[in-house]
């Protein structure tokens, strides 16, 4: 009995020891971590290779060790580096310097949120799982471009409580756009929200060679190739919307849509805001709606043309194995709190909604931005075509604290409105 009990007493303590040594070894890794992504992020892509690397064995692995992606997340700054592995800056001088070293365009990104956290603004969501993890796009933004976001204003979040332990976390409102820029920081191009990843990528193909052919002119010469850029493009988007039109015997309407509200008119409210990204409002519409009581939505134009529209878009908007893996590792998560979903059906209804988005996008959105490039001498300057961009193309102003999620017209019943500050 002794004996037995000496064992017994030898392999608890043994046993103690080993556990109590885990933790001391987790948190030994996390320091090792942290240290390694300090000394490596001043170094930029380089350092992000030097990581990729030294971490490769791990990293192969379909899902690496969440430590690991925390630590890549760091050094990337965008959330999901390990199926992306792009370096993002997020300080514009810096990437500016960068770009004046390499002689590559820039590729800013505005967004509501941060890139680098998981509840960032709904398009950057969809940027990180569509657009940034596919093969070719990927590829094409590590080699030629330097890649920089910076945050508008914070996200809005809501909690819904199902008062059984059970809680949803969304986000509200909010639209992102990527401008692409020259190494000096003047906006070349912009594509606003979101394309379907080979609609993106021919965007981005097609702005790098404008940004390289302006790189190569200077002064009058400069601004005159960039006005007849524009114009040519404008020109194109409007001749493929009616050749469009004429191939499935539709009429031309007498507007695509009427984005800008007058100067006199109300703020704009969440709702409206929130139909011009339908990936995103596919997520957000029925928080929104059920938030604001609002009835279902007016449709901003015929929903039947665009859907027919879209279906020319739908090879333009298919996403490749890599970001239909990191939407099934994602949905595994998911899985030990919700029931399971089809992941055939939700990538194809990703997809569908991925096709609308980029026609309207392209037709409503993008024309905008180029009458304005031509008419506006004020959006040769990034920052005042941004507040431009998110007042009248997104309708989210900065001038208004709320962004449209609380109406001068509006009555809740709700002491102080439900409205509190920490």
């Amino acid at each position: 009995m002794k004996a037995i009990s000496l064992t017994s007493t030898i392999f608890i303590a043994l046993a103690l020891s080993l556990s109590s040594s885990i933790p001391s070894r987790a948190a030994s890794l996390a320091k090792s971590l942290e240290q390694e992504v300090s000394a490596l992020r001043p170094l930029g892509s380089e350092g992000l290779q030097q990581f990729l690397k030294a971490h490769d064995k791990e990293l192969k692995a379909s899902l690496p060790p969440k430590m690991l992606r925390d630590a890549l997340d760091q050094l990337c700054k965008q959330r999901d580096c390990y199926a992306s592995r792009l370096y993002w800056y997020t300080d514009l001088d810096q990437a500016k310097a960068a770009a004046a070293a390499s002689g590559k365009p820039i590729l800013s990104l505005r967004l509501l949120g941060q890139l680098d956290q998981d509840l960032s603004c709904a398009n950057s969501r969809f940027f990180r799982v569509a657009l940034y993890p596919n093969a070719q796009v990927s590829k094409l933004l590590r080699d030629r471009f330097i890649l920089h976001w910076q945050s508008v204003r914070p996200v809005p979040k809501v909690t819904i409580d199902f008062g059984d332990g059970r809680k949803l976390e969304r986000t509200l409102t909010g639209n992102s756009i990527h401008y692409v820029l020259d190494t000096e920081g003047r906006p070349i191009d912009a594509i606003p929200g979101l394309y379907g990843p080979q609609a993106f990528l021919n965007q981005l193909q097609q702005s790098e060679k404008a940004a390289k052919t302006a790189r190569s002119k200077i002064g009058f010469l400069r601004d005159t190739y960039l006005t007849q850029y524009h114009r040519n493009r404008l020109n194109a988007i409007q001749a493929e919307w009616s050749a469009q039109l004429a191939q499935l015997g539709l009429k031309m309407p007498s507007r695509l849509v009427r984005l800008s509200r007058s100067s006199v008119d109300t703020s704009p409210r969440a709702d409206i805001a929130g139909t011009i990204a339908i990936s995103k409002m596919a997520v957000e519409n029925p928080i929104v709606s059920a938030t604001l009581n609002q009835n279902a939505l007016a449709q901003i134009t015929d929903q039947v043309t665009w859907e027919k529209l879209a279906q020319r878009y739908t090879q333009e908007a298919r996403l490749d194995a890599r970001s239909v893996r990191l939407i099934q590792t994602k949905q595994t998560a998911t899985e030990a709190f919700a029931p399971p979903r089809s992941i055939p059906g939700m990538v194809r209804s990703f997809e569908s909604a991925m096709a609308l988005d980029t026609v309207r996008n392209e037709y409503m959105l993008h024309s905008q931005v180029y009458q304005w490039l031509l008419k506006d001498s004020k959006t040769s300057n990034l920052d005042a075509l941004n507040d431009k961009v998110y007042k009248e193309l997104f309708l989210t102003p900065k001038t208004d604290p709320w962004l449209g999620l609380l109406p001068s017209d509006s009555y809740s019943a709700i002491d102080q409105d439900g409205i509190s500050k920490n």
